[in-house]
């Protein structure tokens, strides 16, 4: 393992990471989106430090459970409104462009990937996405502005115009499934791959945490960009501990 000594010297190490790559994963997590000025849920004084998340077999069984879920939502929207995609998801977007980049793995659910330029069939979202809502029973698409206008006048829960299924945001709740789709896609990516790149990610939430050494035990090179040490740094070719968006910007040339 190298670890991030000087600036310029683990800026280079990771720079010849990437020449020597022909087929790069980006695997991201919430240390990505904070410095857009998004909280990261697990944190200490975070969200869930704060309030204990709502169960998805309470959400489906309780009407109660559910307004009190999506008033939930509608505030954790105002403290989010006018987030934008920073240098780090910028540069992520450039290597994605430039064919680096084969697939971006997140587990985050703000959006900001595609939001950058990512386009969205290259986004794996293992967490699902906040920024719109499904039908739990059919799959249908809602857009958020039309239940929070209703939500906010009359507090009605929203319920499909297909099924009459219940809508909930097209996230991964405690207590549900992981999307089968999204982790099959991420298992091919990460095993095909030759380059793993972690960034912002603490790697204590599984599955999600494990594909980084499934990268590493299938002959992949790992690098790991993260503020703090992660369990995985003894595993990784290349630990950087740094803020994400600068440490990026000295390795990825930006759009």
């Amino acid at each position: 393992m190298e670890k991030s000594g000087s600036e310029n010297s683990s800026s280079q190490i990771f720079r010849d990471l990437l020449a020597g790559s022909s087929r790069a994963v980006v695997f991201t997590g919430a240390g990505v989106s904070t410095e857009s000025g998004i909280p990261d849920f697990r944190s200490p004084g975070g969200i869930w430090s704060r309030m204990a998340p709502i169960d998805y077999q309470d959400f489906v069984r309780s009407a109660e459970v559910r307004r009190e879920a999506w008033q939930r939502k509608f505030e954790m929207d105002d403290t989010m409104r006018g987030a934008q995609p920073n240098i780090g998801h910028a540069a992520i977007a450039s290597m994605v462009e430039r064919d680096v980049v084969r697939a971006v793995i997140t587990q985050n659910i703000d959006g900001l990937h595609q939001a950058s330029g990512v386009p969205a069939d290259k986004v794996i979202e293992l967490h699902g996405n906040t920024t719109y809502a499904t039908c739990l029973e059919c799959a249908e698409r809602y857009e958020l502005d039309d239940i929070k206008r209703e939500f906010e006048v009359s507090r009605r829960l929203p319920v499909c115009d297909v099924c009459g299924g219940i809508v909930k945001t097209a996230t991964i709740s405690f207590g549900q499934s992981m999307p089968l789709g999204p982790m099959e896609r991420a298992e091919e990516e990460t095993l095909e791959c030759d380059l793993f790149i972690a960034i912002g990610s603490s790697l204590v939430v599984y599955p999600a945490a494990s594909f980084p050494l499934l990268a590493k035990r299938n002959g992949a090179r790992l690098v790991i960009l993260n503020r703090e040490e992660t369990p995985l740094d003894d595993a990784a070719d290349l630990v950087v501990h740094d803020e994400i968006g600068p440490a990026l910007a000295r390795v990825v040339p930006l759009n």
